[in-house]
């Protein structure tokens, strides 16, 4: 945080400040060589490393709407109905993924008061409710114009000495962190002198190292620093760091293939889903139908309020006739929102299009491919999750590890110079269509039939993940003996007695048991660990889809495991947080 908030708390943090202060001095009687290099505290220079130490709120913006103070840990938080403790920082990535997992921009987050906030100068207060918070965060200067300067970091420790009136050194104090140097600067007058003990080094926003030996060079660093970089100090926290800039450059990369659109609260997305939008440069937007037919429009951007706005305008597609705000951007998502139930999703298509037939086969040939996700006409095929394709030039087979099926498939283009992937495997017609390709990645392949619900996503293994370490560590822990659920809980409803007296053993080639009791019936199933396209940990579990495990079928976020304790969780299209828990 950047300002200076409440003046009159001073007092309590100057008195702090001084027991600091005086219990780091020694009596060393000496006079300063060199004059000038004493400091007022109330100096430019001083000011200049005071505002480079102040604590930054701006992390926490998702939950207190300001980026002049942040909430201390822990506290508790109700995320659209679900009650959550937020114990650390990375816990915040947690309300984004709840608010994601919807795509509605009417999120509802509520704070369960008393909270504590520390201020820029790492003052703490406490907040009774709603209203005091806004009224703190309304006094915060947003959109990067505060005092706080975030785009260099002091490295620690420094020393400082403390003089009288007469120049004679008085003290010496060693400060080990921001919070610490601040405190030491709120317990000086104006007038009292200082000195740094130089040389002292700084760590800049890019990760170079900055070193300095005189006062002058001191202030040069930090002025230079200011406006080196994006500090993000608004209090839209799902802008995800991008400018006005950065999307008109997204948007005239690649074309854009529509997802989802709303207008005046009316749901239009069987209309105008797999739409093709290709931005130029000179202002113009051409959209291609799924028949191939093409539209023209115009399209520009600007910013209001720190919100970057999208202008779309047509003589034809007036649903789309609106200045969208865009509140989501991503490398290959940009969703769009208006009030009123006005919203645009879009998927970047840049490797889908205009693309060599072969582009995709070498894709598909060069590792087996497994299924995380498989809808046919709106019904998700739970019993396939985990199986393998490998596509070779004499076929493609299907496994889970037990079985496999035989089948044919080709690469074409469609209409909207789509590639699509054609496959025909009689044994197995939840896989048997010819897919359109709507994301490609190395790693990851996503394919989708428009107008319908029709979807299929595969995910790259090679060599079975034998090179990643924590895959290979998971696996290996997991495999080494028996376990039984622990904890089942899906939002409020604990079911974890449903799955009492029941053993799951992972086994070899991806297969896995639940035994019932010591002599009971045994169900089998298929596991894997991977790493997805975004780089989390996923422990894929195939019980079937029908039978007392069927909630157990899914792709499972990885939390943590040891030698005796498996966590893992998932958060459904409800925004609701399943817990599952193994334990020997």
């Amino acid at each position: 945080m950047k300002k200076f908030l409440n003046y009159a708390l001073y007092t309590g943090l100057l008195v702090a400040a001084l027991m600091f202060t005086s219990c780091q001095t020694e009596e060393v009687g000496g006079s300063m060589n060199d004059e000038a290099e004493t400091l007022m505290a109330g100096s430019n220079t001083v000011k200049l490393v005071e505002h480079t130490v102040s604590n930054d709120g701006s992390f926490d913006n998702i939950v207190d709407g300001s980026s002049c103070f942040d909430v201390r840990f822990p506290y508790t938080v109700s995320v659209n109905g679900l009650e959550i403790t937020i114990n650390s920082h990375e816990d915040l990535a947690l309300i984004e993924e709840l608010f994601d997992a919807v795509d509605d921009d009417e999120d509802i987050l509520d704070i369960f008061f008393p909270i504590t906030v520390i201020l820029a100068d790492y003052t703490e207060i406490t907040i009774n409710g709603k209203e005091d918070l806004r009224e703190l965060a309304e006094k915060c200067i947003e959109g990067g114009g505060d005092d706080d300067i975030e785009c260099i970091d002091v490295i620690y420790p420094i020393d400082l000495f403390t003089f009288n009136p007469e120049s004679v050194q008085t003290g010496t104090v060693t400060v080990n962190s921001d919070k610490e140097l601040r405190r030491f600067f709120a317990g000086l007058g104006e007038t009292d002198l200082i000195s740094f003990n130089f040389p002292i080094s700084f760590e800049m926003y890019d990760g170079t190292k900055v070193t300095v030996n005189t006062n002058a060079e001191l202030a040069d660093a930090i002025e230079r620093a200011k406006n080196a970089c994006d500090e993000d100090d608004d209090d839209d926290y799902n802008d995800d760091d991008f400018s006005k800039e950065r999307l008109d450059a997204l948007l005239v990369e690649c074309p854009w293939s529509i997802k989802e659109v709303e207008r005046d609260n009316q749901n239009q997305t069987d209309q105008y889903r797999e739409y093709l939008m290709n931005f130029s440069e000179d202002g113009k937007v051409t959209v291609i139908d799924r028949m191939g037919n093409s539209l023209t429009g115009s399209w520009s951007t600007r910013v209001a309020d720190w919100k970057v706005l999208l202008k779309l305008e047509f003589d034809v597609l007036v649903d789309f006739n609106l200045e969208w705000f865009v509140y989501e951007l991503e490398k290959d998502m940009i969703k769009l929102y208006q009030e009123g139930g006005n919203k645009i999703i879009m998927n970047s298509v840049c490797d889908v299009v205009d693309q060599e037939p072969d582009t995709l086969r070498e894709i598909l040939r060069e590792c087996h491919w497994v299924i995380k996700k498989v809808k046919v006409d709106g019904e998700e095929i739970r019993r396939l999750l985990g199986y393998e394709f490998e596509f070779t030039a004499e076929g493609v087979t299907l496994s889970n590890g037990e079985t496999t099926s035989q089948g044919s498939w080709e690469i074409t283009t469609n209409e909207q110079g789509r590639l699509v992937m054609a496959i025909t495997m009689g044994e197995e017609p939840g896989v048997s269509f010819e897919w359109p390709l709507s994301h490609l990645r190395n790693d990851r392949l996503k394919f989708e039939i428009p107008g319908t619900d029709y979807e299929l996503i595969l995910q790259r293994v090679c060599n079975n993940s034998a090179d990643d370490g924590d895959v290979m560590e998971i696996r290996n822990v997991m495999m080494g003996g028996s376990w039984m659920i622990a904890k089942y809980a899906k939002g409020d409803m604990d079911s974890t007695s449903n799955y009492a007296n029941h053993t799951f053993d992972f086994g070899a080639e991806h297969r896995m048991s639940v035994t019932t009791g010591d002599t009971g019936p045994t169900y089998p199933g298929l596991w894997r660990v991977l790493r997805n396209s975004d780089g989390k940990l996923k422990v894929y579990l195939n019980l079937g889809e029908e039978g007392p495990f069927e909630d157990l079928t899914d792709d499972w976020d990885f939390v943590s495991i040891n030698e005796g304790r498996i966590e893992l969780k998932d958060i459904d299209g409800e925004g609701t947080i399943t817990t599952l828990v193994f334990e020997k």
